[in-house]
């Protein structure tokens, strides 16, 4: 498992994947956020960008399966998280623009409005956001799990739970 340094290049990596699907699911999504810790300035992480599409209702999620099917995703259904529908990259170019070119390696999902989830991603990310003294915390913690779960995701994982429920129970009510 490799934790990177901040990457300055990551929110426009997001942007070039938020402009693809936003296109294609015009009039289904209500917004796609950037969630996770590439979401997080200065904040050390996997290289891998976190997507949160955002849709009114779960009604409208075969449509937009299969219009994020057209631009090469899977759908793996929502893997025990409740209104949070995962979507795998078939290959490196996914999504599939008519530039061809290879894209970074991101998870999307697809959550309706009111998904726990979504609430939960969305908090933690505005919370270290506000508070760099947490940002270096948890950097720290990762890199540590890292090491020393280097190949064990599962344990570097649960390792960052504690920290994750702690930041939200304690700041949540000063955002």
């Amino acid at each position: 498992m490799i934790i990177e340094e901040y990457n300055n290049e990551w929110p426009e990596m997001f942007k070039n994947i938020e402009s693809i699907v936003s296109e294609k699911l015009d009039g289904l999504v209500l917004r796609i956020e950037h969630v996770g810790s590439t979401s997080i300035p200065n904040l050390a992480a996997k290289p891998i960008i976190d997507i949160d599409v955002v849709i009114e209702s779960m009604d409208d999620l075969p449509r937009v399966v299969k219009k994020l099917d057209e631009l090469g995703y899977a759908h793996e259904g929502d893997l025990g998280i409740k209104n949070r529908e995962a979507f795998a990259r078939r290959d490196d170019k996914v999504p599939y623009s008519s530039d061809g070119n290879d894209k970074c390696e991101h998870h999307l999902y697809v959550c309706n409005k009111d998904s726990e989830e979504l609430k939960r991603h969305i908090l933690f990310r505005d919370i270290l956001r506000k508070h760099p003294s947490l940002v270096s915390e948890y950097a720290k913690l990762k890199i540590e799990l890292s090491e020393k779960f280097k190949n064990n995701r599962k344990a570097y994982t649960d390792g960052k739970s504690q920290f994750v429920t702690e930041v939200m129970r304690k700041y949540k009510e000063v955002l």
